[in-house]
C-alpha cells in the first residue's frame, strides 16, 4: 500500500500551512526594523543638538511634516510594488527584493551624515513598497476561496507584525534614546538581515504562492489574465474603494502614535514610575503588546459570533473597529485637559488610549487585508493590495497634517476632533452597510458552510 508524499508547501502546523509561519517571521523582522526606526525618528528629529544624545534640533512642526511625508510614501509605493509583482517579478521575488532594499536602507541610516539620513529613508520607502503588499497577498494565497481560516490566518500574521513592533520599540527605542540614535537605526538593520535569512530558508514552504502568473503554463490561468473585468468584479472593487475611505480615516487617527502622541508623551506626560523615568519611545510598544495578548481573543470573538449567525461581515468589523479606535481618543482629550489644569498628565491616559486603539485595529486592519484578498480580481491581486497600503499611506500623511495643526489649534482640539469624527463616520457607514454588502455578491457567504463541513 503506497502513501501519498506530502510536499513541503502542503504541510500544516496548528491547523495552518507552514508557509504562514515563514511569512509570519519574515514580516516580524521587517516590522522590527520599520517600527524600531519609527519609534525614534520623530524623537531624533526634535532632540536639540546640545543634548547629551544630540538630534537634529528640528521644530515639532517640521518633524511631523517629514514624518507625514515619509509614512505616506512608505505605503504609497506599495502601488508600483504591486504592479511590479503582478506584471514582472511575482510576489515571492518582489518580497526578497524589498527585503534587500530595506537592509541597505536601515544600514545606511546608521551613518551619522545627512546624505545618509535621506538616502536611508528613500531606500526604506522603496523596500517597504516592494515587500509590504506582496507578502500580505501571499498570505491570502495560502488559502482556497471560502476557507474560513483565512481571517484567522491574517490575524496570526498580524500578531507576527506586532511581535516585531513590540520588541523593536523596547530594544531599538532604548538603544536609540540612551546610547545614540544611529545605533538604534543600525540595530533595525540587523533585524532586517535576520528576516531575509529566514525567508530564503523557508521558500520551500511557499512553492504554490507568490509565483509570477505571467509565466504560468496553465491555459485557464492565461485566459483569466486576458478577460475584462465582470460586473461582479467591478462591484466588488467599488466596495473595496469605499472601505478604503474607512482605512484612510482610521490610519490618519491611529498614526498619531508615532507623531503627535509620541511628542506629547515625551514633553507633557509624567513618566516617572517608582522613581524611574520610562523612555518615551517605550509607549510605542503598548499597541504591539496589546495585540499580542488580545489578537487571538478578538479573532475568536468574531468567529464565534459568525457561527451563531450574528452579523460578523468584514465591513461590519471594520466599521466597529473605527468606532472603537475613535473612542480611544477621548482618553487623550482627558489627558490634555489634565495637563492644562495641572501642568502634567498621567500615564494611564496613554495606556487606555492605546488599548482602545489596539482593539479597534484588531477589528479593522487584519480584516481589511483579508477582505482585499477576497474581493480583488486574481490578475490584480497585488495591485489592489498596493492600493490598500497606499490608502494607509494617505492616512499617515493626514496624521502628519493633524499633528502640524496642533501647533496652532492645540492638542485638546485635535484629539477631541479625531474622536468625534471617527465615531460619527463609523455610525454613518453602519447605516449603509447592508447596501454596500450587496455589492460583494456574497463573497463571504460560503465560509459558514465550509466550517460545518
Amino acid at each position: 500500500m503506497s502513501t501519498a508524499i506530502i510536499k513541503p508547501h502542503q504541510r500544516e502546523l496548528f491547523g495552518h500551512p507552514i508557509g504562514l509561519y515563514v511569512l509570519f517571521f519574515t514580516e516580524m523582522w521587517e516590522r522590527f526594523s520599520y517600527y524600531g526606526m519609527r519609534a525614534i525618528l520623530v524623537l531624533y528629529l526634535t532632540t536639540v543638538t546640545t543634548d547629551k544624545n544630540p538630534g537634529l534640533g528640528w521644530t515639532n512642526g517640521d518633524a511631523l511634516a517629514l514624518y507625514g511625508w515619509y509614512t505616506m510614501m512608505v505605503y504609497v509605493m506599495s502601488i508600483p510594488g504591486g504592479i511590479i509583482a503582478d506584471k514582472i517579478l511575482g510576489q515571492k521575488k518582489s518580497v526578497l527584493v524589498g527585503g534587500v532594499l530595506l537592509l541597505f536602507g536601515h544600514s545606511v541610516l546608521a551613518i551619522e551624515q545627512m546624505w545618509a539620513f535621506y538616502t536611508g529613508l528613500v531606500l526604506i520607502v522603496l523596500g517597504v513598497g516592494m515587500l509590504k503588499p506582496n507578502i500580505s497577498t501571499m498570505v491570502g494565497g495560502l488559502y482556497k476561496k471560502g476557507d474560513i481560516r483565512r481571517d484567522k490566518g491574517f490575524t496570526i500574521f498580524y500578531i507576527g507584525i506586532n511581535v516585531g513592533a513590540f520588541i523593536s520599540s523596547i530594544v531599538v527605542g532604548y538603544v536609540g534614546e540612551v546610547y545614540g540614535w544611529h545605533y538604534g537605526f543600525g540595530l533595525a538593520g540587523i533585524g532586517m538581515a535576520l528576516g531575509i535569512l529566514q525567508y530564503v530558508l523557508g521558500l520551500k514552504y511557499l512553492e504554490n504562492v507568490g509565483n509570477f502568473l505571467g509565466a504560468t503554463k496553465d491555459e485557464k490561468e492565461k485566459e483569466l489574465l486576458k478577460k475584462p473585468l465582470t460586473k461582479i468584479e467591478i462591484d466588488r472593487i467599488i466596495v473595496l474603494f469605499i472601505s478604503f475611505l474607512l482605512v484612510i480615516v482610521f490610519w490618519g487617527a491611529f498614526e498619531q502614535a508615532g507623531g503627535l502622541m509620541n511628542i506629547y508623551t515625551k514633553e507633557k506626560t509624567n513618566r516617572l514610575l517608582m522613581g524611574w523615568e520610562v523612555p518615551a519611545s517605550w509607549f510605542q510598544s503598548l499597541n504591539a503588546m496589546f495585540i499580542i495578548f488580545l489578537g487571538t481573543a478578538v479573532a475568536a470573538f468574531w468567529a464565534k459570533r459568525k457561527l451563531k449567525g450574528k452579523v460578523s461581515s468584514s465591513l461590519f468589523k471594520m466599521i466597529i473597529g473605527l468606532i472603537i479606535m475613535g473612542t480611544g481618543f477621548f482618553f487623550m482629550t482627558a489627558a490634555t485637559a489634565e495637563y492644562e489644569s495641572t501642568g502634567t498628565s498621567a500615564m494611564h491616559w496613554l495606556v487606555l488610549a492605546y488599548l482602545f486603539h489596539t482593539i479597534g485595529e484588531l477589528c479593522l486592519s487584519p480584516v481589511a487585508l483579508s477582505f482585499t484578498t477576497k474581493l480583488a480580481p486574481a490578475k490584480y491581486a497585488s495591485i489592489m493590495m498596493g492600493v490598500y497600503f497606499a490608502m494607509t499611506g494617505f492616512g499617515s500623511k493626514l496624521a502628519g497634517l493633524l499633528g502640524e495643526w496642533s501647533e496652532s489649534l492645540g492638542e485638546y482640539k485635535i484629539f477631541t476632533g479625531i474622536a468625534i469624527f471617527s465615531v460619527v463616520l463609523g455610525l454613518l457607514t453602519l447605516l449603509l452597510r447592508k447596501k454596500l454588502e450587496k455589492l460583494t455578491h456574497g463573497v463571504e457567504d460560503n465560509e459558514h458552510e465550509i466550517i460545518e463541513a
